[in-house]
């Protein structure tokens, strides 16, 4: 499974209904549990984003369409960055020539 950090901020939709934010993160992780994403965390944060969510899945298309099935939702905007752990940074690493 690859890993993945959501970059998210609200839209002005999201913000309008800030009281559901903790029950639509639930409700986001059943909805991926059910297409084997895996949900690790989600924190909300104080900066330049507003909340931060951990995910795994199986490849880059699963997460971009989650990704855009939440998008589309237009409670927030999201920023997906592919994570690597130490161990498959190794390994990217003893590819170099």
């Amino acid at each position: 499974m690859a890993s993945y950090i959501m970059l998210a901020n609200f839209t002005a939709l999201g913000i309008r209904n800030i009281t559901a934010t903790t029950q639509r993160a639930k409700d986001f992780k059943k909805a991926t549990d059910k297409v084997g994403i895996k949900v690790k965390d989600v924190y909300w944060t104080m900066g330049h984003y507003d909340v931060v969510i951990i995910t795994e899945a199986k490849d880059d298309e699963s997460m971009t369409a989650m990704a855009l099935a939440l998008g589309r939702l237009g409670n927030m905007t999201t920023q997906t960055l592919r994570a690597f752990p130490a161990k498959e940074m190794e390994k990217i690493i003893g590819k170099l020539s």
